[in-house]
């Protein structure tokens, strides 16, 4: 019943419409439930690939007959939050992490980019990462490390200089959408070559002739879609600073 606890007969449902591509928004409407209940259940059991029904209502059934005792505890949280519903704001975070997921990022690298991202100061230290996320210290340094090659995230000392702590900032994703314009750039040269290699008055030739044009119009749109906004945050910032 919709609100209530998820049936062996839900879960069913779910592991079929996640089989035929579905997303937890579409599944949650099928099923008359908010589509965080149904990410949650599928993040929490395997994810969309490894899903099971009936392992997933084993596993939940495990879960109750331990009690909540042995839950471990909520995380804390150190910023200041500004009278924000906690479990919605929990509730977003996985949502944006598991988007994130769905758009190539590496399961542990979404998690600590959505983690960061929902904190006002945007910043958190390892061990506040660790207690948040409830994973190992390795995890979240591997994590790291890779974010830092894609400059997603960056190192920073805290005030008194005995602690880092990992930063993201408003220009990841103008960062993130130039390598997309420069990736756009590589695929339209190659498309002109196809285009010399194969001929243009050829049909295989016509058809990269084609994709270049898209390429180049998708490569320009993003680099001014880009400009405009740091043109924006430029006026902006001598009003916000004063």
């Amino acid at each position: 019943m919709p609100g209530g606890r998820l049936t062996s007969e839900d879960r069913q449902h779910i592991a079929d419409w996640l089989a035929e591509g579905l997303g937890y928004a579409e599944i949650g409407r099928r099923l008359g439930r908010p589509a965080s209940t149904v990410m949650r259940e599928v993040t929490r059991n395997g994810g969309p690939e490894g899903y099971r029904a009936d392992r997933a209502h084993e596993a939940t059934r495990h879960r109750a007959r331990r009690g909540r005792r042995e839950r471990p505890p909520a995380p804390a949280v150190a910023d200041d939050t500004h009278g924000r519903d906690p479990q919605a704001v929990q509730d977003f975070t996985l949502s944006f992490a598991e988007l994130l997921i769905q758009q190539g990022v590496p399961r542990m690298a979404a998690r600590v980019i959505a983690c960061l991202y929902v904190v006002d100061s945007g910043s958190l230290t390892a061990a506040e990462l660790v207690q948040r996320l409830r994973v190992s210290p390795a995890s979240v340094s591997q994590a790291v490390a890779f974010l830092e090659q894609q400059g997603m995230v960056r190192r920073e000392r805290d005030s008194g200089g005995r602690r880092e702590r990992y930063v993201i900032d408003d220009s990841v994703w103008a960062r993130s959408i130039i390598a997309s314009a420069q990736m756009t750039d590589a695929l339209n040269e190659a498309s002109l070559r196809g285009v010399d290699v194969l001929g243009a008055a050829t049909p295989a030739g016509a058809r990269f002739a084609s994709a270049a044009e898209l390429l180049i119009l998708v490569s320009e749109s993003l680099r001014r879609g880009v400009e405009q906004w740091q043109r924006g945050r430029g006026a902006d910032r001598p009003a916000a600073d004063g």
